[in-house]
């Protein structure tokens, strides 16, 4: 009976502390995944606002060596991530092959102009900045206009702004849900072991020397559950990018690091806050308090 006791318990404290480290792996598995969700819609609306163009459309008489000279210029601007030179013939070329006709024949010249395609950094593609990029644009005199969609740039930036906002509220709320699910785990978990600590203290020993190895044990737990749940992420962005192969324009390594890295720190920081703070609760308690 004296070996059978023990066994059982030990068993019993095994499966506890699994529970606990699968049920963290849990929670953080979904907080993991909101923030991979944020990483790729941020990188997705950076995507889509440096494909925005601006057509840069060139005065008939400019020298080519100084359209080209000009394009060298936009590149060292500050808003401008790339340029496409676009000549009279490769435009010509390029609206044969939309209207499936050869319309120079039939006109007997090429009436289109060449133009430069601009291609702004993110932080630029907004009304404003394009405002005042344009009337920069316009003082030159090989620049003849400046041809933008502008009700596409203020619905693109209202439509990400709205989004941004939903998921960031999601993002906190499951954040908060996800503390007090794991603060409850962790509860439950050292609510099986109040006797135990009790029984440690009854017999002498301080209280640091009690939290300490419950502290451990729940700090070692939060990085499990991490890992595992990260392990998951990592599984579930690669199906993820097998079976729609275009979001590996999306992909970025360094916020995908930045958000693991997320989930281990809050996975090892709630789990020992949580220990502390349950730990210390069945420290203060009365015997008589322990059967309630």
């Amino acid at each position: 009976m004296e070996e059978f006791e023990p066994s059982v318990s030990a068993k019993k404290t095994k499966s506890i502390y699994i529970s606990t480290v699968f049920g963290i792996a849990l929670v953080l598995l979904m907080l993991g995944l909101l923030g991979l969700i944020l990483v790729h819609f941020n990188n997705l609306s950076r995507y889509v606002k440096e494909n925005i163009v601006l057509n840069i459309i060139v005065n008939d008489a400019a020298r080519e060596t100084d359209v080209l000279q000009l394009q060298k210029q936009l590149d060292s601007e500050p808003e401008v991530k790339q340029t496409q030179y676009v000549s009279k013939e490769l435009a010509a070329r390029n609206l044969q092959k939309d209207l499936g006709e050869d319309f120079v024949k039939f006109l007997g010249y090429n009436p289109l102009l060449s133009s430069i395609d601009v291609y702004l950094k993110a932080d630029y593609a907004n009304n404003a900045s394009i405002t005042q990029f344009k009337a920069k644009l316009i003082k030159n005199p090989l620049v003849k206009e400046v041809i933008y969609q502008q009700s596409l740039v203020n619905l693109m930036n209202d439509r990400i702004a709205t989004i941004s906002i939903i998921i960031l509220g999601f993002t906190i709320i499951f954040l908060v849900v996800s503390l007090a699910l794991i603060n409850n785990t962790i509860r439950l978990a050292i609510y099986s072991q109040r006797f135990l600590i009790k029984s440690m203290q009854l017999v002498g020993a301080t209280k640091g020397f009690i939290r300490k190895p419950f502290l451990l044990y729940g700090i070692w737990h939060g990085l499990l559950g991490a890992l595992i749940a990260i392990m998951l992420l990592m599984g579930l962005l690669y199906l993820a990018y097998q079976q729609i192969p275009d979001l590996i324009i999306l992909q970025n390594y360094y916020e995908f690091g930045i958000v693991f890295l997320g989930v281990i720190g809050i996975g090892i920081f709630i789990s020992g806050f949580s220990t502390y703070l349950a730990v210390n609760k069945f420290l203060r308690l009365k015997i008589y308090d322990l059967y309630r």
